[in-house]
């Protein structure tokens, strides 16, 4: 049974900075693409980051590019997204979810099998 585990979230003022991580479970983590998501009371979920097998194919939203860095650690099955310079829109519920098929990018939200159950971020201005 896949699981996949977010924690880091929490309350953080405008321009700082959190660690979200992302504890995965239940099938070889080093093959699927890893992904976070995230949703905004009122808004539909959005795409924020993927990253690649081995860490080097990382994409971002425009949104968060040159914020965010999504990162993965294979030996300990996790994946991290770390935020700076924090905005109160970036106020969310984040999600990391796990490529459906290996060695296989994900297009869509549809292409992701496994969810995490969310972590609260909220910045305060």
């Amino acid at each position: 049974q896949v699981q996949l585990l977010e924690s880091g979230g929490g309350l953080v003022q405008a321009g700082g900075s959190l660690r979200l991580s992302c504890a995965a479970s239940g099938r070889p983590f080093s093959v699927y693409v890893m992904g976070w998501f995230r949703q905004a009371p009122g808004k539909e979920r959005e795409f924020v980051a993927r990253i690649g097998l081995n860490g080097a194919n990382t994409v971002y939203a425009d949104s968060v590019k040159g914020r965010f860095t999504i990162s993965r650690d294979n030996a300990k099955n996790t994946v991290y997204l770390q935020g700076n310079s924090l905005k109160p829109e970036d106020t969310a519920v984040y999600y990391c979810a796990q490529g459906s098929s290996p060695f296989s990018t994900p297009r869509r939200d549809s292409d992701y099998g496994y969810w995490g159950q969310g972590t609260q971020v909220t910045v305060s201005s």
